[in-house]
C-alpha cells in the first residue's frame, strides 16, 4: 500500500501520470484509503483559466432574440425572422449598466433553442440576416463585442446545442441521420473567407459540423472570448442526435485559449435557476470517468464534495460553480408592467451569498424591444453596484496588525496552518464596527481545503464567536449583526491537509430599510410587515430585527403606482378583493425596495374538483393559501376544475407550482371557462417553459375579460414529460375594479 507521503510527493510533482495538467484532475486508485483520497482532493487545483474565471465574481447574462418580440420563454423554431423587428440597439447602454453593477463579463445568447442567429452567420439564413434589423445587415454580437471592449468587459457566448429550427425545418440538419465522416472545419463559404486560416479535421455528422462551423465564426470574428456557455436544455429531440463535445472542445481550446466552458468540464451549473446557493460549495467534485475524455456531463445536485462523496468516485476534478438567475420573472423581456423585477436588496443578497459562497454570480438582464435594458433593471443594477463598492471597497483592517500575508492584499502570498486546527489573531489600533468579514484560500497554490471555520471578536475581556462556516474556497463572506471590537480571531477548525489563507478583510454594510412582506389571509385582509432574516435565497440577508429604527414606517398603494411619502401609511390589515399591492419601508435617510404582489380574488368559499378518485380532497389544497401544500392528479386526467360559486369577471390567473414536488409541473396548458360546468369555452393556451429549475409563480393575463362560474386548467404538456398535473395554488385575477 502506498504511503501518504508518496502520494503527496507524486501529486505535487506530477510524476505518477494519473493527473491532468496543473493537477486539475487526479485519479483515485483502487487501493487508496479514505484518508488518502481526502489527501488527494486537497491537492486538486484550478487551471489558470478557471482561477481567472473565479476572479470575475459578478457577470452579466443577456437573453435576447425572437422571444423578446413574441413574449415567450422558449421559441419553437417556426418563428418568422421578420418578427425580430429591432429598430434601435444600444449595446453601449447594456455595458455601461453592467459595469455600474461591478460586473466584469457579459455572456450573450448568440443562438437560443429556437436556432435564430443574432450574428451574420455564413451557414444559415435563420437569423438577423433575414430580419428587418438594419435591413438584414445587422449583427448584434458585433456591436456588443465593440461595446465590451469600450467599457472594459470580457465577452462570453451562449450557443445552444439544441436547435428547434434545424429540428423542425424539412431540410434541417439536426437528427437527419447523416453519416459520421471526416470533415474540415470551417466549411468554405463562397465569397466569405475567414481572416483566421486555422482549420480542424473532425469525424462528425451534419449537425455537429454545422455547430462547429458556427463556433468557429463566434470564436474568430468577435474578439477574445472568455466563456463558452452550453445549455443542457432540450425542448425537443430528433433522430437520436448526439453531440461530439470532444471535437467542440478541441476547437474552443485552440481558438479561445483563455475561455472556460460552462456546462462541461470547465464550469458547472449550481443546480437551479433561482439564485439559490449551497451552504458548502466544493469545487472538487468526483466523476466515474476521466472528465478530460467525457463527452456528456450530467447536471449535479445535492452534496458534491463532502468527504463521504469523495469516496464514491474514481476521479477528483476541479469544477467551480456558477450561480445563475434572472433579474426578471423569466429569461426574456416581456413587459415593464406585469413582469416583476427583483429588488436591489434581493440581488445584493444573492451577490453576497454566491460570490461570498465560493461561486460566480451570473445575473441575466434581458433587453427590451427597444434594444435597451429597461429603466427599472438599470436602477437596480446601479443600486447594487453602489452597495458593493460602498461596502467592499473599504477594508476596515487597513491599519491592522497581524500576519503580513493575510493583510498585504497580495493573492500570491498566504499563511499555512495545521490540519487539526489553526488560529490567527488580528489587532487594530482602535476599535472598528463591522458586520461583514471576508476570507480567501490560496486555491491556485494549495487548492480548496478548509472544511470548518469560525470568527471571534474580543468583547468585554473575552472572545465571543460572531460567525461560523464550512468551506471557504476562493471567497467566503461571513455576515452577522453589528459588532465593535479591536481584536479579531480567525479559527480554522477542520481542513484537508494544511489549510491556507491568502487574505482577509473586514467591512461594514449600511442596512437599508427592510423589504416589506405582503401577505393576505383567506378572508382577504392584507397585512404588511418588515421581513425577518432567514438568509434564504429570497431574502436580503440583513437581520433587521436587531437594527430597526422606531422611525421606520411602511406605506403602500393599490393603484399600481410606487409608494411614496405621500402614500397611505400602513397601520392595520386592510381588505382587498383582488389587485396589486405595492409596499415600501421608509426612514429619515432613504426608502427601501418596492415589494409588488398581485392577489387574485378571495377564494375562501370556492371548491376544487379533479377526476382522480383520491384527488377531490387534495384538489382543495390549491385554494388553501399555503404554497407548501399541493395537489397532483395522479393517474387521473391532468386537469382541475374550480367552482367560484357565482359568475365572476376574470382577467387572468396565477399558477403556483410546488417547490419541492417536481412531478406534474404544468409546462404547457389550456384555460377553459363555463357558466354551468358542462359546456366549456377555451379562453387561452399558455406556455410556462422551464419550471423544474425555476418553480416560481407564473401569471397569465388574458387579452380580454371573460365571465363564468367554473374555471378549468388542463395540462397539455408536463415538465420533463410528466403525464400528471400539479399545483400548489391557483388564483384568479378579477376583471372589474373593486
Amino acid at each position: 500500500m502506498k504511503t501518504i507521503f508518496s502520494i503527496l510527493f507524486a501529486v505535487f510533482f506530477g510524476i505518477t501520470g494519473s493527473f491532468a495538467q496543473e493537477n486539475r484532475t487526479i485519479k483515485i486508485d483502487q487501493d487508496d484509503t479514505p484518508e488518502q483520497i481526502v489527501q488527494k482532493a486537497a491537492m486538486v487545483r484550478p487551471t489558470p483559466n478557471q482561477y481567472d474565471y473565479k476572479k470575475l465574481e459578478f457577470t452579466c447574462f443577456v437573453h435576447f432574440g425572437p422571444n423578446t418580440f413574441t413574449r415567450k420563454e422558449w421559441g419553437n423554431g417556426f418563428e418568422d425572422p421578420r418578427i425580430f423587428d429591432l429598430q434601435n440597439l444600444d449595446t453601449d447602454q447594456w455595458c455601461e449598466a453592467a459595469r455600474s453593477a461591478g460586473m466584469k463579463l457579459v455572456v450573450f445568447t448568440a443562438k437560443h433553442h429556437d436556432g435564430f442567429c443574432l450574428w451574420q452567420s455564413r451557414y444559415t439564413k435563420h437569423g438577423v440576416i433575414s430580419s428587418p434589423f438594419q435591413n438584414g445587415k445587422g449583427d448584434v454580437l458585433k456591436e456588443l463585442s465593440e461595446s465590451c471592449m469600450k467599457y472594459g468587459l470580457k465577452l462570453g457566448v451562449y450557443l445552444s446545442p439544441a436547435d428547434l429550427f434545424q429540428i423542425e425545418n424539412k431540410d434541417g440538419l439536426y437528427g437527419n441521420l447523416s453519416k459520421y465522416t471526416e470533415r474540415i472545419i470551417p466549411r468554405e463559404a463562397d465569397g466569405q473567407p475567414f481572416k483566421n486560416k486555422a482549420t480542424f479535421t473532425a469525424f462528425v455528422d451534419d449537425y455537429n459540423e454545422y455547430f462547429m462551423n458556427q463556433l468557429f465564426e463566434l470564436l474568430t470574428e468577435y474578439g477574445p472570448i472568455h466563456e463558452v456557455w452550453f445549455d443542457g436544455a432540450h425542448p425537443k429531440r430528433k433522430g437520436g442526435q448526439t453531440y461530439n463535445y470532444l471535437a467542440w472542445k478541441e476547437l474552443i481550446n485552440t481558438l479561445a485559449p483563455d475561455a472556460v466552458i460552462f456546462g462541461k468540464d470547465g464550469v458547472r451549473w449550481c443546480g437551479n435557476e433561482s439564485g439559490k446557493t449551497r451552504d458548502s460549495e466544493w469545487d472538487i467534485v468526483t466523476f466515474d470517468e476521466n472528465p478530460a475524455q467525457m463527452n456528456m456531463f450530467p447536471d449535479m445536485h445535492g452534496d458534491l464534495g463532502s468527504r463521504e462523496k469523495l469516496l464514491q468516485g474514481k476521479y477528483l476534478h476541479y469544477l467551480p460553480a456558477e450561480t445563475n438567475t434572472s433579474i426578471r420573472e423569466g429569461w426574456f423581456f416581456r413587459d415593464d408592467v406585469k413582469q416583476r423585477v427583483r429588488s436591489a436588496d434581493d440581488v445584493f443578497d444573492m451577490y453576497e451569498r454566491s460570490v461570498g459562497g465560493n461561486s460566480t454570480f451570473l445575473l441575466n438582464i434581458p433587453p427590451n424591444r427597444q434594444g435597451r435594458f429597461s429603466d427599472e433593471d438599470v436602477r437596480v443594477l446601479k443600486d447594487v453596484g453602489s452597495r458593493i463598492r460602498a461596502t467592499y471597497s473599504n477594508d476596515l483592517l487597513a491599519n491592522a496588525n497581524g500576519a503580513h500575508e493575510l493583510l498585504d492584499n497580495n493573492e500570491h502570498s498566504y499563511v499555512s496552518g495545521h490540519p487539526e486546527g489553526s488560529n490567527w489573531i488580528i489587532e487594530l489600533p482602535m476599535a472598528i464596527t463591522m458586520n461583514r468579514f471576508v476570507l480567501q484560500e490560496a486555491i491556485q497554490f494549495q487548492g480548496q481545503r478548509v472544511e470548518e471555520h469560525a470568527l471571534d471578536v474580543w468583547v468585554s475581556d473575552s472572545w465571543q464567536q460572531v460567525a461560523e462556516g464550512t468551506v471557504i474556497g476562493y471567497k467566503k463572506i461571513l455576515r452577522f449583526t453589528d459588532v465593535t471590537t479591536d481584536k479579531i480571531r480567525i479559527r480554522i477548525l477542520k481542513s484537508r491537509l494544511n489549510p491556507s489563507l491568502s487574505g482577509v478583510s473586514a467591512h461594514y454594510y449600511t442596512a437599508h430599510p427592510p423589504i416589506v412582506e405582503v401577505r393576505r389571509s383567506l378572508d382577504g385582509y392584507v397585512s404588511l410587515t418588515a421581513t425577518e432574516d432567514d438568509f434564504s435565497w429570497k431574502r436580503h440577508g440583513i437581520d433587521f430585527r436587531d437594527n430597526l429604527s422606531d422611525l421606520i414606517e411602511i406605506r403602500y398603494t393599490t393603484d399600481g403606482t410606487d409608494p411614496s411619502n405621500d402614500s397611505p401609511l400602513y397601520s392595520e390589515p386592510f381588505l382587498l378583493n383582488s389587485g396589486i399591492v405595492k409596499a415600501r419601508s421608509f426612514d429619515k435617510r432613504v426608502s427601501g425596495s418596492v415589494t409588488k404582489i398581485e392577489f387574485g380574488l378571495i377564494k375562501m368559499k370556492w371548491t376544487a374538483n379533479a377526476s382522480h378518485l383520491d384527488s377531490d380532497y387534495k384538489a382543495r389544497l390549491v385554494l388553501d393559501g399555503d404554497r407548501k401544500s399541493y395537489w397532483n392528479s395522479g393517474d387521473g386526467l391532468p386537469e382541475i376544475v374550480i367552482d367560484l360559486k357565482r359568475n365572476q369577471a376574470i382577467s387572468g390567473f396565477i399558477y403556483t407550482p410546488p417547490e419541492r414536488f417536481k412531478e406534474g409541473l404544468i409546462e404547457r396548458g389550456r384555460f377553459e371557462i363555463s357558466s354551468n360546468g358542462k359546456k366549456w369555452t377555451k379562453v387561452h393556451e399558455f406556455d410556462f417553459g422551464n419550471l423544474i429549475n425555476d418553480p416560481t409563480a407564473r401569471t397569465v393575463h388574458f387579452t380580454e375579460v371573460v365571465k363564468g362560474r367554473y374555471m378549468k386548467i388542463v395540462s397539455l404538456a408536463g415538465a420533463g414529460g410528466s403525464k400528471s398535473a400539479s399545483a400548489a395554488e391557483i388564483d384568479f385575477l378579477g376583471g372589474e375594479k373593486n
